[in-house]
């Protein structure tokens, strides 16, 4: 810069070896806009004295290093200023100072990434907002709509889906990566992927060492997001400043192609700038004070288990959300998002819980969101537990929790267990209402968060010491069951039980109502060893290994079947639901009881789907409703007879089936 910025009079700078004067600027829209007069630039800050912006280009050297002033460069509480230059490519930082105590945390040598900005970098000298103009050529590409109904979603994370040597990707743990792996999803039958946070994280700085093999760890699940608006760069092959966005919005376009839809898990209840200890990138050096929930004090309150909580439901904050969920939308084509600990989303400036959150409300309410997909974890980490009870707005579906565990009780043999799981069948209408069942409830078995579905199988307790924490990380209780081994085994039985547990619990979720979700890798059989909780295991125990266990090619057919059948049964999508137990029409919801069979009806004449689902030691003799009945799958017998390819079934002779230990058996009429 030329000459320090005084009074109100133009401040001129060289840019390309010309002068410029940088102007006023506009407060709105907030981050870097591009107009006919130039680049504008607006960053909120309410208790800020002064603001400076540092412009940078490509490689880094300083074009503009701006002091805004308050009576000139200030509408309100937005700071902002025009630079009229042509479009750009560059690099922007802002340093702000303000008052100390009171919650303040301002630093003016520190640079900070300002909320709004679509790239960021992390350089030598710190964190650097990145601005790439460009545009991308989206064709037809419009919104799938997929009905709820049909939908089936597939969690991945981006890194760990084809970072694998096995996974034989030409560009591994990329966006691009994601791409080559489309024929796979498209042979599986998902109608969406879910994808693990992909804003902007730092996965560069150690978090923590391997104490089996001094390794330093790092934030591989990118849970602990500093730029909610920007792609995550390791996601990206290309070096080019726009390369993460280029490369999202291809990846989008070429799973919209394919019919699948594309579903961001996000991260609004917590920044990646952890506690007092942690660094300051953006929202600490901005406006501490407005950005996060605080004591008396000034010390963060932690509900969310990372050092610290948003201010969600400050006016400031929800115009962030909001202005976020609408350009990943639009700009950038999104179907749908999934809440991390959405619970955070209902509590008020004070850490309560509130009666009619407005953030919530605005998410569910807001019309350039209608028809997106919309899902809340709806618990947080301090003990707020909203599952059925998270406010809908007749918009909110629900990770359900409750489907997971009451499943997994029941299909290791726990007493008690049939009256939960008739609900959980029936679409968990004790939780939801009668008829909204399909719609709200989310199922799933495994996700990122606990055991894959083979470890679920193998294991009793958590393996997590190689995470650096003593074991203490991870829920303690999986209700999960090793199946007589803890670990790996080579005995024959123990396989075989293990086998029929897996598909047990594919069984269920499949013919629940409500939307499955599966977990990457588990279709492989995959394993991590016992780890529940691997968010900085970027290793073979983080990655998906495509390598099907020893009999998991037949496990992948098991799964292919399912979901076919799934979606070419009308009565597993709508219908009435009846249950039955060894005696058809009269369920056994006894403590004593093990085993449940369950009747989806179909309507006009669609054929109807039977299960019986035995968890009991002694094989279970079950008497079939009135009917004709063909076998669609045993999942006691060895694959591939274990599941009858379309128009292969067989018709099963008499009134009555035989069901063996811990298997279930599906029927078609």
């Amino acid at each position: 810069m030329d000459s320090k910025f005084k009074g109100i009079t133009h401040v001129t700078t060289r840019w390309k070896g010309k002068r410029v004067e940088a102007r006023r600027g506009f407060p709105l829209p907030l981050g870097v806009s591009e107009t006919p007069e130039g680049i504008n630039f607006a960053v909120f800050s309410r208790n800020a004295t002064e603001v400076r912006l540092v412009v940078e280009g490509p490689d880094g050297a300083v074009w503009t290093d701006y002091a805004l002033h308050p009576l000139f460069n200030r509408t309100g509480d937005v700071w902002h200023v025009l630079l009229p230059l042509p479009p750009s490519t560059l690099r922007y930082r802002f340093h702000v100072d303000g008052p100390a105590g009171k919650g303040h945390r301002f630093d003016e040598k520190t640079p900070l990434i300002e909320p709004h900005a679509r790239g960021v970098l992390k350089t030598d000298q710190g964190w650097r907002a990145v601005h790439a103009p460009g545009v991308f050529d989206w064709g037809a590409d419009a919104p799938l709509r997929t009905p709820v109904e049909r939908t089936v979603i597939y969690e991945l994370h981006v890194g760990g889906f084809t970072r694998d040597p096995s996974a034989g990707a030409e560009h591994p743990g990329t966006f691009d990566g994601v791409v080559e792996k489309i024929p796979h999803l498209q042979r599986l039958g998902v109608t969406a992927v879910e994808l693990m946070p992909v804003a902007a994280f730092d996965d560069e700085t150690p978090v923590g060492t391997d104490p089996l093999t001094g390794a330093p760890l790092k934030d591989f699940w990118g849970y602990n997001s500093l730029a909610f608006f920007a792609p995550h760069r390791g996601f990206s092959r290309g070096k080019q400043a726009g390369s993460p966005v280029v490369e999202f919005r291809r990846m989008v376009k070429k799973l919209h192609e394919a019919g699948i839809e594309v579903i961001l898990d996000i991260v609004f209840n917590h920044s990646g700038e952890k506690d007092e200890s942690g660094p300051t990138v953006s929202f600490r050096g901005l406006d501490n004070a407005v950005y996060y929930l605080l004591d008396g004090e000034g010390r963060y309150r932690d509900f969310t288990g990372c050092g610290n909580t948003l201010n969600c439901n400050h006016p400031v904050f929800r115009n962030l959300i909001r202005d976020c969920l609408r350009f990943w939308v639009t700009e950038m084509h999104v179907d749908g998002f999934r809440f991390d600990l959405a619970s955070i989303l209902g509590r008020g400036t004070d850490g309560k819980p509130l009666p009619n959150p407005p953030v919530i409300e605005e998410i569910g309410q807001d019309p350039v969101l209608a028809g997106v997909k919309i899902i809340a974890e709806a618990w947080d980490a301090a003990g707020l537990y909203q599952v059925g009870t998270f406010p809908r707005y007749g918009r909110w579906g629900e990770w359900n929790g409750r489907f997971r565990d009451d499943v997994r009780r029941f299909v290791r043999g726990d007493p008690g267990t049939i009256p939960a799981l008739a609900q959980r069948l029936a679409g968990s209408p004790d939780l939801y209402g009668e008829g909204e069942g399909t719609c709200p409830s989310v199922n799933f078995v495994t996700c990122h968060d606990g055991f894959t579905l083979a470890d679920l199988v193998r294991y009793d307790r958590k393996h997590n010491e190689a995470n650096g924490e003593e074991g203490r990380d991870g829920a303690e209780e999986n209700f999960s069951w090793n199946c007589g081994v803890e670990g790996p085994s080579g005995e024959a039985d123990v396989l075989a039980l293990r086998r029929r547990q897996v598909r047990n619990f594919l069984a269920i979720l499949l013919l629940a109502r409500g939307v499955p979700m599966l977990r990457a890798g588990d279709e492989f059989g995959n394993s991590q060893g016992g780890n529940n909780n691997p968010w900085c295991r970027d290793d073979p125990t983080g990655w998906i290994d495509w390598t099907p266990e020893p009999e998991g090619e037949g496990l992948l057919r098991f799964l292919y079947e399912m979901l076919r059948f799934r979606a070419s049964s009308q009565a597993l999508l709508r219908g009435d639901v009846s249950f039955h137990g060894v005696k058809a029409g009269q369920p056994d919801f006894s403590h004593a009881s093990r085993s449940l069979a369950v009747q989806f009806h179909g309507e006009d004449g669609a054929g109807d789907v039977y299960a019986s689902f035995n968890a009991w030691e002694e094989p279970l003799e079950f008497a079939l409703p009135v009917g004709r009945w063909k076998r669609v799958a045993d999942t006691h017998v060895a694959p591939p007879a274990d599941i009858a390819s379309e128009g292969e079934e067989t018709p099963v002779e008499g009134d009555r089936i035989r069901v063996m230990p811990f298997s279930a058996v599906v029927l078609a009429s």
